[in-house]
């Protein structure tokens, strides 16, 4: 079993830089991690940590068992792959693939039969004696994959492998990876990227990074469905969750709120009588509205249209100095331009959050 386990652990660089604080993780055999977060939030130091090439500061990093902070990187069991690919120029495919073989000693033909395998599974058969300036970006990241592959690593760490190729290859690209991990069922992986088209297709746990911790860490659709805060809910969707301004003005398994704006709804987040008159925001992601008069939610005069072909983005004018609300509709709706639309949505597409916390967590 390869489970790695990160306890307490943290990054401080000298001058009391403190990049990372108490980050608590386990990890089990066979999953496909996600680290995503804002800019600067520690993603790639945190991985970097586990591979052996940050050193850890405080905390505990064990792997299989085995306490490794103090372990080198080359002992830890771990490969990792880069953005920049890290290819050696001047060897063809084949040799960038069998290097670290031939170092640790391995025969030629345990060699060949480690490099024709990941060959193979990657589909790099056919470019196995060509150099690496002869191949496409998204080739070279896939025998940079296949670098790894082949040294049979305990744990897979991939940092931003995709970020260098175009939107057409990362999307081949993502999916390759989904279908070499389909092929490699029991090895740990490691992924950071800022792409959350990556983070939700891939992962079998997002862990979200913010503020030199863990904000929350949890299935793809247990993240996007129930946040715990107005930042993992903002995070993670594209647009970004709306928040609007309201007060609780009725309790129960259902919650009744009147927006600030004008308009009320109703949520499934359960509330109790001394919740009555609580200020919280309304979130609703703009995927959720549908255009209709009804007990919900929002009437607003249309500012600007986004028509991107199977979706149209409308962004309403701001309320009271609140953030502008988006609604996400199927199809094309230009005509909707400056005009005043009421929204809606059920009340189990309505989330609740009190001082920047999910009521649900509270």
């Amino acid at each position: 079993m390869t489970d790695l386990k990160l306890t307490g652990v943290g990054k401080t660089y000298a001058g009391a830089v403190e990049v990372l604080k108490d980050i608590n993780l386990d990890i089990k055999q066979g999953e496909l991690i996600v680290f995503v977060g804002p800019s600067g939030c520690g993603k790639s130091t945190l991985l970097r940590m586990i591979a052996g090439l940050e050193k850890i500061t405080a905390g505990e990093l064990v792997i299989d068992g085995q306490l490794v902070n103090d372990v080198p990187p080359a002992q830890r069991g771990i490969a990792m792959v880069f953005q920049s690919y890290a290819l050696y120029p001047h060897m063809t495919v084949r040799e960038n693939m069998s290097f670290a073989l031939k170092l640790a000693g391995k025969s030629k033909s345990e060699i060949d039969e480690a490099v024709n395998s990941a060959a193979h599974m990657l589909q790099l058969d056919e470019y196995l004696d060509r150099l690496p300036k002869a191949l496409s970006g998204g080739q070279r990241q896939r025998v940079a994959i296949g670098r790894s592959i082949v040294r049979d690593p305990k744990v897979y760490l991939f940092d931003e492998p995709l970020s260098n190729l175009d939107a057409a290859l990362r999307v081949a690209t993502r999916i390759e990876i989904a279908q070499l991990k389909e092929q490699m069922p029991d090895r740990t992986m490691i992924y950071v990227t800022h792409d959350q088209v990556e983070a939700m297709t891939l992962a079998s746990r997002i862990v979200v990074l913010a503020n030199k911790g863990i904000a929350q860490v949890g299935t793809p659709l247990e993240l996007y469905e129930r946040p715990n805060s107005e930042f993992v809910a903002q995070f993670i969707g594209s647009p970004a969750m709306n928040l609007m301004p309201g007060e609780v003005i009725g309790t129960g398994a259902q919650t009744r709120v009147r927006l600030d704006g004008g308009g009320e709804t109703l949520s499934d987040y359960p509330t109790t009588d001394g919740d009555m008159g609580l200020k919280v925001n309304v979130g609703v992601r703009p995927e959720d509205f549908v255009i209709a008069a009804g007990d919900m939610v929002f009437t607003g005069t249309v500012k600007i249209t986004e028509a991107l072909g199977e979706v149209t983005l409308l962004y309403f004018e701001p309320v009271n100095g609140a953030e502008p609300v988006i609604a996400k509709l199927p199809g094309i709706h230009k005509e909707m331009r400056g005009k005043e639309v009421a929204l809606t949505t059920t009340a189990d597409k309505v989330h609740l959050f009190a001082n920047g916390t999910s009521l649900l967590y509270r």
